[in-house]
């Protein structure tokens, strides 16, 4: 079930969030998130490329036996 959040739900969080850690600390806060983005994208699309080498059919040939 996906999360939606419109504009009015995403000014609340970022007023709670600025209210909590301060202006100062947003570039931190925001760089440490996009980082942990970054690192789930990477491990999703590893684990992605691990499933389709899984799934894809071996290239040697296989003897047809005559029934």
């Amino acid at each position: 079930m996906p999360i939606r959040l419109g504009a009015p739900e995403l000014i609340i969080v970022l007023v709670i969030v600025i209210i909590i850690f301060g202006v100062g600390r947003l570039p931190e806060i925001g760089g440490a998130v996009g980082k942990a983005i970054r690192e789930f994208r990477e491990a999703s699309t590893g684990t992605r490329d691990e499933v389709d080498e899984v799934k894809e059919p071996d290239d040697t040939p296989e003897e047809k036996v005559d029934a």
